[in-house]
């Protein structure tokens, strides 16, 4: 295994110039993530610098650019305004949730589990990243309109009132000013200079000039030099909110890291390693929570500018890293005069963005429970929590999807005693069921048999009472669950006690191992089990003719 997976010096000017150019994106970024976050805008810079540079080092996606994000910031919010609430000797305790955040995905990737994480529909995707993108549209209107900011969304929403009725005119200038940028940058100018880049200049330059006595909210300074360690923190009455919060924000993360990795193999055509991402965003978001930073994650739209710009290794998303030191270290000063309305504006352009308006524009038109579990989603991620949106979404979604199996496995179990009953048996095997008159019954299931199909399995038997063999027929079964099992075992179990004679048919492979397990086959004769469905008809309608005689 390479000590930095992805990691050569072939491509080392596109790898400077992509993470050159994303260091630039991201600037105005961390700096609207930390002011909106309640930590600061350093502690965005410090998550961009820390996150961006080790997880590029130890991470799975060599071309991947992490920094904070929109989803980690809204959690970073939520968990200062909950654990800290104004109260400064309390701050260390939010950068030991990002810790420990940290120290979780570190697990996540040492015990596997990269592979299962974005296992979740994209209905509920769709409507958890939508809900986060309408939680920081709603988070800056106060901040657009010249007010502080919220990390309530309900308390938020709640003062829009107050906030239109008592809007700063400068604030809401340049926060139009800001969104007419972002918007309305012709592609040739952004090639050069990013529209969240030019709208912070030009948004700063304007409150200088035009409105220097209007009461604008302004970053300030912001510390020059490294961040200060900063040791875990533990208070025994908060320690289930502690926990609680560093695992929301490790799923979190995790999620949105690997949904980026996703975007990354579509445009470089390579692939990631699940498992070794999680664990370098787990050493990145440990090594912020003790200097300082933001949590932080894979960030879509900076790694494709930096694909698209040249990067392709680890090398660019380090140099982005070290890009951005190189502004805490020597130009913290310039930061100082750009007004919070000029951040919101951005940062509402990026909540715009991260709303998945495609599927919202046609999920009604795929299906209506789909549309109704999207909006469920929606509705809990913004005015309930992060962590209940997603379970109750999973939770949902998978309900849907096993009564969908549940209805298809449902169709291919057939019981089968009329040789009309079925178009796929052949000549002979109809001509000996039709010779049995109804005393042969072909149990077939086809497909894998899951819990949902158990159910029906037990109601087909129970309709059908008068038969002397029962044909037990699993030669399209390619795997067997354990409800369905216990179903088979009773039914079988039911007919041996009723003296009547089964057969077994084309069970191998796991199904075969699975019956074994369960001793299933103890109660059948070694010479009732077949490997061709027609010889099993050839054996019982001859014990029936022979049982005719004895008769």
């Amino acid at each position: 295994m390479e000590l930095v997976n992805g990691l050569h010096f072939k491509n080392i000017r596109g790898d400077l110039f992509g993470g050159i150019t994303a260091a630039v994106v991201a600037l105005p970024l961390a700096l609207a993530f930390g002011v909106s976050s309640g930590a600061g805008a350093s502690a965005g810079l410090y998550s961009a610098i820390l996150v961006g540079f080790f997880a590029a080092l130890f991470g799975g996606t060599p071309s991947q650019i992490s920094g904070p994000t929109g989803p980690m910031t809204v959690v970073v919010a939520t968990v200062f305004s909950s654990l800290v609430a104004g109260n400064p000797d309390k701050i260390p305790i939010a950068f030991t949730v990002i810790l420990l955040g940290g120290v979780f995905q570190i697990l996540f990737g040492l015990l596997k589990l990269g592979k299962y994480i974005t296992l979740m529909p994209y209905t509920v995707i769709s409507g958890f990243m939508s809900g986060i993108g309408v939680i920081i549209i709603l988070l800056q209107v106060g901040p657009f309109l010249g007010h502080p900011a919220s990390a309530n969304v309900i308390e938020s929403v709640n003062q829009f009132s107050y906030f239109f009725t008592n809007t700063n005119p400068a604030a809401a200038i340049l926060g139009i000013l800001t969104l007419a940028i972002v918007f309305g940058s012709p592609a040739k100018l952004n090639r050069f200079i990013p529209s969240p880049l030019l709208a912070l200049i030009v948004g700063t330059l304007v409150a200088i000039y035009f409105f220097p006595n209007s009461d604008l909210r302004l970053i300030g300074d912001i510390p020059s030099g490294l961040p200060s360690l900063n040791l875990p923190v533990f208070d025994a009455e908060q320690r289930r909110s502690i926990i609680g919060y560093g695992f929301m924000l490790a799923v979190l993360g995790s999620i949105d890291s690997l949904l980026t990795s996703l975007v990354a193999d579509n445009i470089t055509h390579t692939s990631h390693d699940s498992d070794r991402e999680l664990i370098g965003q787990g050493i990145g978001n440990l090594i912020a929570g003790l200097f300082g930073g933001l949590p932080g994650a894979g960030a879509t739209m900076r790694t494709v500018i930096n694909v698209k710009t040249g990067g392709k290794t680890p090398i660019s998303g380090m140099v982005h890293a070290l890009v951005l030191l190189g502004v805490v270290l020597g130009a913290g000063g310039l930061t100082k005069n750009i007004p919070h309305a000029v951040l919101a504006g951005i940062l509402i352009k990026v909540g715009i963005d991260i709303i998945d308006w495609s599927f919202l524009k046609r999920a009604h038109q795929i299906s209506l429970k789909t549309t109704g579990l999207m909006y469920l989603v929606l509705l809990l991620t913004v005015f309930v929590d992060l962590i209940t949106a997603v379970a109750v979404g999973i939770f949902f979604a998978n309900l849907l999807t096993v009564k969908n199996l549940s209805d298809i496995q449902t169709e291919q179990i057939k019981a089968i005693t009329n040789p009309e009953d079925d178009m796929d048996l052949s000549m002979a095997e109809k001509h000996i069921l039709k010779q049995a008159q109804g005393k042969i019954l072909l149990f077939s299931l086809s497909g894998p048999m899951s819990f949902g199909a158990a159910k029906t399995i037990s109601q087909r038997m129970g309709i059908v009472s008068e038969f002397d063999v029962l044909i037990l027929d699993l030669s399209n079964v390619p795997l067997l669950g354990v409800t369905a099992s216990l179903a088979i075992e009773n039914m079988v179990k039911d007919a041996c006690d009723k003296n009547r004679q089964v057969f077994l048919v084309g069970a191998t492979g796991k199904v075969r191992r699975r019956l074994e397990k369960m001793k299933l086959l103890r109660l059948l004769s070694p010479n009732h089990c077949f490997d061709e469905r027609l010889f099993a008809l050839q054996d019982a309608i001859a014990y029936i003719e022979s049982s005719k005689d004895k008769g």
